[in-house]
């Protein structure tokens, strides 16, 4: 069995940036476990239009600034390469193709083992495996029923399936908004939200959201409590607003229930739709981990700050609201990792 300081399940943009950073505090070459055939994450599972709501020069990994015009905001294909050529320039074992099934406390050391039975120990591990894993799929009731398609903004791909169809997207985030301006050309969309749709703009008195965030160090701000409470806006520069509008996707209350080749919405209406697709994001998962007292009943991780409060020896990089309003993102998981690594380096 081989032994490493360090191991890390994960090689998208939290692995990757955790890897980089391990040798500054006291760890050898880092073993970063990814299931996936390369070293991006989740990024090449997203739909093909995807593009970045921050900057290319708020969106970079430690060491390495996004490339080209750091003002425009980067698409789905340029982050993968960028998470590429970042995996190509670490000095860490990044093995790809290795999937983990079970992480156990051993002694003073963690056992870490893959899907096809190979074992490796570690004196610390680092889960990275982020928020993108397990999508949220809310049933209403009647939805065994409904002779629809339902499907996560995780099969979503592109349009042209949905060409001419009636397609209700369910969300209020982002990739909602997206998703429907996008879907509005080719089909007759509803945005159904639970709660109204809010707008933040993405330029304020000539700047980028991204830049107020900085300067004022909010994006670093530790405001988890109450970051966690705030609805879900979109941020906008305008596009997709107009975007809505021009192809006459309406915004709608969340419908109460299916009905066999329907939904009903919230006056009581009947509408015949052929899809129904959820933008309603992810759920934290870590399976690997259960069983070593890392997790809560509900199988969330049991942490301060990315740090485990259950277990020693075990930290966590890449969880929404870890830290601050950044953690998760591109330009955020560098920092936590350092936070993490510093608590878990060697005494």
């Amino acid at each position: 069995m081989e032994h490493t300081d360090l191991i890390i399940i994960g090689a998208g943009q939290a692995g990757l940036a955790t890897a980089a950073l391990a040798c500054r505090y006291g760890f050898g070459r880092p073993l970063v476990l990814e299931a996936a055939a390369e070293p991006a994450g989740s990024w090449p599972d997203y739909y093909d239009s995807l593009t970045l709501f921050s900057p290319a020069r708020y969106s970079a990994l430690p060491g390495l600034p996004f490339p080209g015009d750091p003002d425009r905001y980067p698409t789905r294909d340029e982050v993968i390469g960028y998470l590429r050529r970042y995996a190509a320039r670490l000095d860490a074992d990044v093995r790809t193709r290795t999937r983990v099934t079970s992480v156990r406390r051993e002694g003073g050391s963690w056992i870490v083992t893959a899907e096809d039975g190979t074992s490796w120990s570690a004196r610390a591990v680092i889960a990275a495996t982020g928020n993108y894993t397990t999508p949220n799929t809310p049933v209403l009731p009647g939805q065994d029923a409904f002779t629809g398609r339902v499907l996560h903004a995780a099969e979503y791909r592109g349009p042209e399936a949905f060409a001419g169809q009636r397609v209700v997207v369910v969300g209020g985030g982002n990739s909602a908004v997206q998703i429907a301006a996008e879907l509005g050309a080719v089909a007759e969309v509803s945005l159904a939200t639970r709660r109204p749709l809010g707008w933040i703009p993405q330029t304020i008195l000539g700047r980028d959201l991204h830049w107020w965030l900085k300067h004022t160090r909010l994006d670093i701000a530790p405001l988890r409590r109450w970051l966690e409470k705030v609805p879900v806006s979109v941020l906008d520069d305008g596009r997709y607003r107009t975007a809505l509008d021009r192809h006459s996707v309406d915004l709608r209350a969340l419908f109460v229930r299916y009905e066999s080749d329907s939904v009903v919405w919230d006056d009581g209406a009947k509408e015949r739709v052929e899809a129904v697709l959820l933008a309603t994001g992810y759920q934290l998962a870590f399976p690997y981990l259960e069983g070593t007292g890392a997790l809560d009943r509900s199988g969330q991780p049991l942490h301060r700050s990315g740090v485990s409060t259950s277990v020693p020896g075990l930290g966590f990089v890449g969880i929404e609201f870890q830290r601050s309003f950044s953690s998760k993102t591109l330009r955020g998981v560098g920092r936590d990792a350092r936070f993490v690594l510093a608590r878990l380096r060697k005494p």
